[in-house]
Protein backbone atom coordinates (compact mmCIF):
# COMPACT_ATOMS: atom_id res chain seq x y z
CA UNK A 1 0.00 0.00 0.00
CA UNK A 2 0.83 3.02 -0.69
CA UNK A 3 0.11 6.24 0.07
CA UNK A 4 1.48 9.98 -1.85
CA UNK A 5 0.54 13.42 -0.40
CA UNK A 6 0.43 14.80 -3.18
CA UNK A 7 1.60 18.90 -4.45
CA UNK A 8 0.15 20.48 -7.31
CA UNK A 9 1.46 18.64 -10.58
CA UNK A 10 0.92 17.65 -14.12
CA UNK A 11 2.13 15.19 -16.33
CA UNK A 12 6.18 15.64 -16.53
CA UNK A 13 6.44 18.60 -14.35
CA UNK A 14 6.78 18.88 -10.84
CA UNK A 15 5.08 22.01 -9.01
CA UNK A 16 5.57 23.28 -5.00
CA UNK A 17 1.98 22.90 -3.45
CA UNK A 18 3.82 25.73 -0.58
CA UNK A 19 1.77 27.51 2.51
CA UNK A 20 -0.12 30.08 3.17
CA UNK A 21 1.18 32.61 5.72
CA UNK A 22 -1.61 35.56 5.74
CA UNK A 23 -5.46 36.13 5.23
CA UNK A 24 -4.38 37.37 1.39
CA UNK A 25 -2.67 34.86 0.19
CA UNK A 26 -4.96 31.97 1.91
CA UNK A 27 -8.20 33.53 0.50
CA UNK A 28 -6.42 33.82 -3.04
CA UNK A 29 -5.21 29.95 -2.60
CA UNK A 30 -9.01 28.91 -1.59
CA UNK A 31 -10.42 29.81 -5.00
CA UNK A 32 -6.96 27.51 -6.70
CA UNK A 33 -6.54 23.74 -7.11
CA UNK A 34 -4.52 24.34 -3.65
CA UNK A 35 -7.66 25.37 -1.51
CA UNK A 36 -10.68 23.74 -3.26
CA UNK A 37 -11.99 20.94 -4.87
CA UNK A 38 -13.33 22.95 -7.49
CA UNK A 39 -10.67 23.24 -9.03
CA UNK A 40 -8.93 20.11 -9.08
CA UNK A 41 -7.60 18.89 -12.45
CA UNK A 42 -6.69 15.26 -12.87
CA UNK A 43 -4.05 13.71 -11.18
CA UNK A 44 -1.35 11.15 -12.92
CA UNK A 45 0.12 8.14 -11.37
CA UNK A 46 3.52 8.27 -12.92
CA UNK A 47 7.24 7.93 -11.27
CA UNK A 48 7.02 6.44 -7.84
CA UNK A 49 3.11 6.01 -8.75
CA UNK A 50 3.38 4.55 -12.00
CA UNK A 51 1.69 0.85 -12.29
CA UNK A 52 4.27 -0.61 -15.33
CA UNK A 53 7.46 -2.40 -13.84
CA UNK A 54 9.75 -0.90 -16.32
CA UNK A 55 9.11 2.69 -14.72
CA UNK A 56 8.59 1.63 -10.98
CA UNK A 57 10.20 -1.83 -10.54
CA UNK A 58 9.92 -2.32 -6.55
CA UNK A 59 6.30 -0.76 -6.11
CA UNK A 60 4.19 -0.76 -9.25
CA UNK A 61 1.54 -3.47 -8.61
CA UNK A 62 1.11 -1.79 -4.97
CA UNK A 63 -2.26 -0.24 -4.48
CA UNK A 64 -1.80 3.03 -4.58
CA UNK A 65 -3.75 6.40 -3.07
CA UNK A 66 -2.82 10.08 -4.04
CA UNK A 67 -3.91 12.60 -1.46
CA UNK A 68 -4.58 15.97 -2.79
CA UNK A 69 -2.82 18.68 -0.97
CA UNK A 70 -5.45 21.47 -0.20
CA UNK A 71 -4.99 23.17 3.17
CA UNK A 72 -1.94 25.10 2.97
CA UNK A 73 -0.23 24.02 6.21
CA UNK A 74 1.43 20.42 5.30
CA UNK A 75 -2.22 19.05 6.70
CA UNK A 76 -1.57 20.48 10.23
CA UNK A 77 -3.74 23.42 10.46
CA UNK A 78 -6.77 23.70 12.93
CA UNK A 79 -8.58 26.89 13.16
CA UNK A 80 -11.36 29.36 11.95
CA UNK A 81 -10.61 33.48 11.23
CA UNK A 82 -13.20 35.45 11.80
CA UNK A 83 -12.06 38.45 9.66
CA UNK A 84 -11.90 36.23 6.54
CA UNK A 85 -14.40 33.59 7.08
CA UNK A 86 -11.73 30.63 6.37
CA UNK A 87 -11.76 27.25 8.17
CA UNK A 88 -8.41 25.39 8.39
CA UNK A 89 -9.33 22.10 8.96
CA UNK A 90 -5.30 20.59 7.41
CA UNK A 91 -5.39 17.47 10.37
CA UNK A 92 -8.93 16.94 10.37
CA UNK A 93 -8.76 16.47 6.58
CA UNK A 94 -5.84 14.17 7.14
CA UNK A 95 -7.76 12.25 9.72
CA UNK A 96 -10.79 12.11 7.32
CA UNK A 97 -8.71 10.22 4.57
CA UNK A 98 -7.30 8.11 6.98
CA UNK A 99 -10.44 7.02 8.43
CA UNK A 100 -11.66 6.40 4.68
CA UNK A 101 -8.59 4.43 3.60
CA UNK A 102 -8.68 2.44 6.97
CA UNK A 103 -12.20 1.62 6.19
CA UNK A 104 -12.11 0.46 2.87
CA UNK A 105 -8.84 -1.96 2.99
CA UNK A 106 -6.08 -0.10 3.80
CA UNK A 107 -5.93 -1.78 7.47
CA UNK A 108 -5.52 -5.06 5.87
CA UNK A 109 -1.92 -4.07 4.58
CA UNK A 110 1.30 -5.43 5.16
CA UNK A 111 3.22 -3.16 3.64
CA UNK A 112 2.68 0.28 4.08
CA UNK A 113 4.69 3.57 2.63
CA UNK A 114 3.60 6.92 3.20
CA UNK A 115 5.79 9.67 0.53
CA UNK A 116 5.35 13.26 0.11
CA UNK A 117 6.93 15.60 -2.31
CA UNK A 118 8.14 19.58 -1.32
CA UNK A 119 5.10 20.65 0.97
CA UNK A 120 3.80 16.84 0.76
CA UNK A 121 7.68 15.95 1.68
CA UNK A 122 6.91 17.94 4.73
CA UNK A 123 3.49 16.31 5.61
CA UNK A 124 5.35 12.85 5.29
CA UNK A 125 7.51 14.03 8.00
CA UNK A 126 4.88 15.59 10.60
CA UNK A 127 2.58 12.96 10.07
CA UNK A 128 5.00 9.87 9.78
CA UNK A 129 4.74 8.09 13.56
CA UNK A 130 0.86 9.46 13.11
CA UNK A 131 0.66 7.22 10.00
CA UNK A 132 2.64 4.43 11.84
CA UNK A 133 0.40 4.12 14.65
CA UNK A 134 -2.71 3.11 12.09
CA UNK A 135 -1.33 -0.59 11.54
CA UNK A 136 -0.66 -3.30 13.38
CA UNK A 137 2.62 -3.96 14.92
CA UNK A 138 3.61 -6.88 12.06
CA UNK A 139 2.29 -4.62 9.32
CA UNK A 140 5.98 -2.90 8.07
CA UNK A 141 5.51 0.99 7.77
CA UNK A 142 7.91 3.21 6.39
CA UNK A 143 7.92 6.48 4.91
CA UNK A 144 9.66 8.86 2.21
CA UNK A 145 10.08 13.01 2.36
CA UNK A 146 10.99 14.32 -0.97
CA UNK A 147 12.42 17.47 -1.43
CA UNK A 148 10.86 18.40 2.12
CA UNK A 149 14.43 19.03 4.05
CA UNK A 150 13.15 23.03 4.24
CA UNK A 151 15.94 24.90 6.40
CA UNK A 152 15.87 27.33 8.91
CA UNK A 153 19.19 29.13 7.00
CA UNK A 154 20.07 32.89 6.78
CA UNK A 155 19.13 34.32 3.43
CA UNK A 156 21.11 36.76 1.06
CA UNK A 157 19.97 39.36 3.47
CA UNK A 158 21.04 38.17 6.68
CA UNK A 159 17.21 37.34 7.79
CA UNK A 160 15.71 34.09 8.38
CA UNK A 161 12.87 34.58 6.21
CA UNK A 162 11.39 31.10 5.65
CA UNK A 163 11.31 31.00 9.93
CA UNK A 164 9.34 34.26 9.20
CA UNK A 165 7.32 32.86 6.54
CA UNK A 166 6.14 29.77 9.01
CA UNK A 167 5.49 32.06 11.76
CA UNK A 168 2.26 33.21 9.68
CA UNK A 169 1.36 29.95 8.69
CA UNK A 170 1.59 28.60 12.49
CA UNK A 171 0.02 31.91 13.67
CA UNK A 172 -2.80 31.71 11.10
CA UNK A 173 -4.03 28.54 10.96
CA UNK A 174 -3.36 27.24 14.43
CA UNK A 175 -0.83 24.62 13.51
CA UNK A 176 1.20 25.10 17.11
CA UNK A 177 -1.35 22.06 18.47
CA UNK A 178 -0.63 19.89 15.95
CA UNK A 179 3.29 19.72 16.35
CA UNK A 180 5.22 16.64 17.90
CA UNK A 181 5.20 18.03 21.55
CA UNK A 182 8.90 16.43 21.91
CA UNK A 183 9.56 19.37 19.89
CA UNK A 184 7.64 22.37 20.86
CA UNK A 185 8.07 20.98 24.98
CA UNK A 186 11.45 22.77 24.48
CA UNK A 187 11.73 25.20 21.24
CA UNK A 188 9.09 27.58 19.92
CA UNK A 189 6.39 25.71 17.71
CA UNK A 190 7.73 27.71 14.51
CA UNK A 191 11.05 25.79 14.85
CA UNK A 192 8.97 22.53 15.41
CA UNK A 193 7.43 23.15 11.47
CA UNK A 194 11.72 22.44 10.27
CA UNK A 195 12.17 18.89 9.71
CA UNK A 196 15.96 19.68 10.58
CA UNK A 197 14.05 19.96 14.40
CA UNK A 198 11.89 17.12 14.68
CA UNK A 199 13.37 13.98 11.91
CA UNK A 200 15.64 12.80 14.47
CA UNK A 201 12.70 12.08 16.90
CA UNK A 202 10.25 10.05 14.25
CA UNK A 203 10.17 6.49 15.42
CA UNK A 204 9.36 4.75 11.96
CA UNK A 205 11.68 4.25 9.33
CA UNK A 206 12.44 7.43 7.13
CA UNK A 207 14.34 7.81 3.80
CA UNK A 208 15.31 11.26 3.21
CA UNK A 209 15.66 12.41 -0.47
CA UNK A 210 16.93 15.37 -1.22
CA UNK A 211 18.77 18.35 -3.76
CA UNK A 212 21.44 19.88 -1.84
CA UNK A 213 20.99 23.09 -3.92
CA UNK A 214 17.51 22.73 -4.02
CA UNK A 215 15.47 25.28 -6.31
CA UNK A 216 12.41 26.14 -4.24
CA UNK A 217 14.92 26.85 -1.39
CA UNK A 218 17.26 28.95 -3.51
CA UNK A 219 14.58 30.94 -4.86
CA UNK A 220 11.90 31.60 -1.92
CA UNK A 221 13.96 30.85 1.07
CA UNK A 222 17.85 31.83 0.73
CA UNK A 223 17.28 34.55 -2.49
CA UNK A 224 13.58 35.72 -2.25
CA UNK A 225 12.73 38.50 -4.58
CA UNK A 226 11.44 40.58 -1.63
CA UNK A 227 15.44 40.25 -0.40
CA UNK A 228 16.76 41.01 -3.83
CA UNK A 229 15.04 44.01 -5.83
CA UNK A 230 17.60 44.24 -9.05
CA UNK A 231 20.64 42.95 -6.45
CA UNK A 232 23.45 40.91 -7.65
CA UNK A 233 21.11 37.61 -6.67
CA UNK A 234 18.68 38.61 -9.53
CA UNK A 235 19.62 36.02 -11.96
CA UNK A 236 22.29 33.75 -9.95
CA UNK A 237 18.69 32.55 -7.69
CA UNK A 238 16.91 31.18 -11.40
CA UNK A 239 20.08 30.11 -12.91
CA UNK A 240 23.17 28.90 -11.53
CA UNK A 241 25.07 28.69 -14.17
CA UNK A 242 24.67 32.60 -13.91
CA UNK A 243 26.49 32.62 -9.90
CA UNK A 244 29.87 34.57 -9.44
CA UNK A 245 32.09 32.62 -7.31
CA UNK A 246 31.04 34.08 -3.80
CA UNK A 247 27.30 33.39 -4.88
CA UNK A 248 28.24 29.66 -5.52
CA UNK A 249 30.65 29.81 -1.91
CA UNK A 250 27.19 30.91 -0.12
CA UNK A 251 25.32 28.27 -1.68
CA UNK A 252 27.92 25.29 -0.47
CA UNK A 253 27.10 26.78 2.82
CA UNK A 254 23.89 25.83 2.29
CA UNK A 255 24.19 22.60 1.18
CA UNK A 256 26.88 21.66 3.83
CA UNK A 257 24.41 22.75 6.22
CA UNK A 258 21.87 20.66 4.66
CA UNK A 259 24.29 17.71 4.68
CA UNK A 260 24.87 18.20 8.34
CA UNK A 261 21.40 17.83 9.24
CA UNK A 262 21.10 14.29 7.00
CA UNK A 263 24.02 12.48 8.46
CA UNK A 264 22.81 13.79 12.26
CA UNK A 265 19.18 11.85 10.89
CA UNK A 266 20.78 9.03 9.43
CA UNK A 267 22.92 8.58 12.76
CA UNK A 268 19.85 8.44 14.87
CA UNK A 269 18.27 5.34 13.58
CA UNK A 270 19.63 2.44 11.84
CA UNK A 271 16.81 1.95 9.90
CA UNK A 272 16.80 5.67 8.46
CA UNK A 273 17.84 6.31 4.51
CA UNK A 274 19.26 8.91 2.80
CA UNK A 275 19.77 10.05 -0.98
CA UNK A 276 21.74 14.09 -0.93
CA UNK A 277 22.47 14.41 -4.51
CA UNK A 278 24.11 17.41 -5.64
CA UNK A 279 21.56 18.82 -8.22
CA UNK A 280 19.82 22.08 -8.62
CA UNK A 281 16.32 21.07 -8.93
CA UNK A 282 12.98 20.17 -6.37
CA UNK A 283 10.86 16.65 -6.20
CA UNK A 284 12.65 14.16 -7.82
CA UNK A 285 10.55 10.64 -7.17
CA UNK A 286 7.46 12.44 -9.37
CA UNK A 287 9.40 12.62 -12.36
CA UNK A 288 9.43 9.62 -14.87
CA UNK A 289 13.02 10.69 -15.80
CA UNK A 290 14.41 11.23 -12.37
CA UNK A 291 13.01 8.95 -10.52
CA UNK A 292 13.84 5.41 -12.57
CA UNK A 293 15.04 6.89 -16.26
CA UNK A 294 17.78 5.40 -18.35
CA UNK A 295 19.94 8.43 -17.49
CA UNK A 296 18.49 9.27 -13.87
CA UNK A 297 20.24 11.07 -11.10
CA UNK A 298 23.08 8.61 -9.22
CA UNK A 299 25.12 8.57 -6.58
CA UNK A 300 28.09 5.88 -6.66
CA UNK A 301 26.03 4.30 -9.86
CA UNK A 302 22.58 3.57 -8.08
CA UNK A 303 19.95 5.47 -8.91
CA UNK A 304 16.81 6.82 -6.94
CA UNK A 305 14.23 4.19 -7.20
CA UNK A 306 17.05 1.62 -6.40
CA UNK A 307 18.05 3.88 -3.43
CA UNK A 308 14.35 3.78 -2.15
CA UNK A 309 13.36 -0.12 -3.28
CA UNK A 310 16.83 -1.05 -1.33
CA UNK A 311 16.11 1.46 2.16
CA UNK A 312 12.46 0.03 2.01
CA UNK A 313 12.83 -3.50 1.51
CA UNK A 314 16.44 -3.95 3.53
CA UNK A 315 18.13 -4.90 0.70
CA UNK A 316 21.05 -3.00 2.27
CA UNK A 317 22.02 0.15 3.96
CA UNK A 318 21.63 3.14 1.70
CA UNK A 319 23.32 6.17 2.86
CA UNK A 320 24.10 8.64 0.10
CA UNK A 321 26.14 12.30 0.01
CA UNK A 322 27.02 13.19 -3.21
CA UNK A 323 30.23 15.36 -3.50
CA UNK A 324 29.65 19.27 -3.63
CA UNK A 325 29.15 21.20 -7.04
CA UNK A 326 30.04 20.77 -10.09
CA UNK A 327 30.83 17.00 -9.79
CA UNK A 328 28.23 15.11 -10.35
CA UNK A 329 27.04 14.69 -13.68
CA UNK A 330 24.31 12.87 -13.84
CA UNK A 331 22.00 15.32 -12.26
CA UNK A 332 18.56 16.68 -14.39
CA UNK A 333 19.03 20.22 -13.35
CA UNK A 334 15.86 23.33 -13.64
CA UNK A 335 17.03 26.68 -14.84
CA UNK A 336 14.55 29.40 -15.63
Amino acid sequence: MELHLATTSKEGTALGGGWCNNRRSCLFRSTTALGSSNYMDKIYFSAILSNKSEENPDFYNWNKVRVRYCDGASFTGEGYDNESGLYFRGRRIWSAIMEELMGIGMSSAQQALLSGCSAGGLASVLHCDNFRALFPSQTTVKCLADAGLFLDYVDVSGLHGLRSFYDGVLTLQGVAQNLPERCTSRMNATLCFFPENIVNGIETPMFLLNAAYDTWQIQYSLAPSSAIQDGPWKFCRLNYSKCDSSQIEFLQGFRKNMTTVAESFYQSKATNGLFINSCFTHGQSVLPDTWYGNNSPSISNKGIAQSVGDWYFNRSEVKLIDCPYPCDTTCHNLVT
